[in-house]
């Protein structure tokens, strides 16, 4: 159907200004803001963390006479009126380059797998579709910053939920379990010699050609070398470089604290040689003997991880500043959900969806400290409650990604968030 002159003459005028502004229209015409960050650091903390034991701290609670509330004190930040827990000192120090989203929701409660996938997508799970991950989708759109770099990277273990889906394997991720050796199956043995290492590369150069030319019409065996030339570029001295983390001083090694910290410490060095989005996980059981998931006693010793974030959130935030990386870089935070202000019978917390806290950090955004009020026991949300889809379009519309643009899953257009819409004053 044609457009009346009038009507158009003013969708033309809007999608100028649009440019000149530098935001993007949707479909519905609402200007959607564009930040201008290159890289993401994204921060999952697996199992649930409690919102009101970290960064929405509430009235103290007492597990032993069943009152519900906080298990520990809250503390004054860098930013007047907003607290966090008592163990989040440094963090609390760097609030004026954070927002605590503390009003995010979705409906999955009681299965973490079905969680972890809904916070990585921005969807629920679907038996039709596969979804892309956020990291996915910003390798997708971001493209490689720099040759011989991975798009997207994860440091720790890989999940369904953090695969591309339909986008297919070429905004798939480089994953690694340690901090040291590098991704496997990349690094050289200990058994292989530089020059022997040197020789069986150069056989497998004579193969590729003359394999690759006799089969120059074969897609699959083109796609296959190409794969083959990235992972020998990963491979390199240059790239592998990266992980080596003894090359940073004791004192900044020392700052960012345990393994988790040095995994932080490594995606700020991946930042820097180009790679488009990290993920960092904090599942580490060992702690608390729970990690994150603190049912019973795991949450005698939750104070352990909470700790070990303190120290590696804010000396990321520093590190990234003191490399001039900080606006350039946006970190986020992720979690299944939250917990209730209840402590079950064992002292523990159940599992809580309807309301609970992320992050925003760094990115060249206006941080607010905090964005949404959730009620005396951070049950619900009482102002600016934040869908996973609104959280998602904040975290693209901060890399220059329009969270409305329509990927395809085959012929079926699926928009890069669920109707998602951006915390507009992150961007004023």
């Amino acid at each position: 159907m044609m457009l009346p002159e009038l009507n158009r003459r003013q969708i033309l005028k809007s999608a100028a200004l649009s440019v000149l502004s530098g935001t993007t229209l949707t479909a519905s015409s609402k200007p959607v803001p564009k930040g201008e960050a290159e890289h993401c650091i994204f921060l999952w903390l697996g199992g649930g963390a409690a919102q009101m034991d970290t960064f929405d701290p509430k009235r103290k609670g007492d597990p032993k006479g069943k009152k519900a509330g906080s298990y520990y004190d809250a503390i004054d930040t860098a930013v007047p009126g907003v607290q966090v827990c008592e163990h989040l000192p440094r963090v609390a120090a760097e609030m004026e380059n954070i927002t605590l989203c503390r009003t995010v929701f979705h409906n999955v409660i009681d299965e973490h797998a079905a969680a972890a996938y809904q916070v990585h997508t921005g969807r629920p799970v679907s038996g039709t579709i596969q979804y892309p991950s956020v990291g996915s989708i910003v390798a997708h759109e971001k493209g490689t910053l720099e040759k011989g770099v991975p798009r997207y990277v994860v440091i720790g273990y890989p999940s369904i939920s953090r695969n591309p889906g339909f986008l297919g394997a070429e905004a798939g991720f480089l994953y690694l379990l340690d901090v040291d050796s590098g991704p496997a199956g990349l690094a050289r043995p200990s058994n292989v010699t530089a020059p022997r290492w040197k020789r069986r590369e150069e056989l497998l150069s004579v193969l590729r050609r003359g394999y690759v030319s006799s089969n120059s019409k074969d897609r699959l065996i083109q796609d296959y070398d190409s794969t083959l030339e990235q992972s020998l570029e990963l491979a390199g001295p240059k790239f592998m470089s990266t992980f080596e983390l003894e090359g940073e001083s004791p004192q900044l090694r020392n700052s960012y604290g345990g393994e988790f910290g040095q995994r932080c410490l490594l995606a700020r060095r991946l930042v820097q040689r180009g790679v488009r989005f990290v993920e960092v996980s904090h599942n580490l059981n060992f702690l608390n003997g729970t990690g994150w998931d603190t049912h019973n006693d795991g949450q005698l010793k939750q104070h352990l991880l909470i700790r070990e974030l303190d120290h590696a959130l804010a000396t990321l935030i520093d590190d990234l500043r003191q490399h001039r990386l900080l606006d350039k870089t946006l970190i986020a935070l992720g979690t299944e959900f939250g917990r209730p202000a209840k402590f079950d019978g064992g002292g523990g917390r159940g599992h809580h969806s309807k309301c609970f806290s992320l992050l925003l950090a760094g990115g060249g955004l206006n941080h607010l400290g905090a964005y949404g009020v959730s009620n005396e026991l951070a049950e619900k949300s009482i102002e600016n409650a934040l869908s996973l889809p609104d959280y998602h379009a904040t975290i693209h519309s901060a890399l220059g990604i329009n969270p409305a643009k329509e990927l395809h899953a085959g012929d079926r257009p699926v928009p890069i968030t669920d109707g998602g819409t951006p915390i507009a004053s992150l961007f004023s």
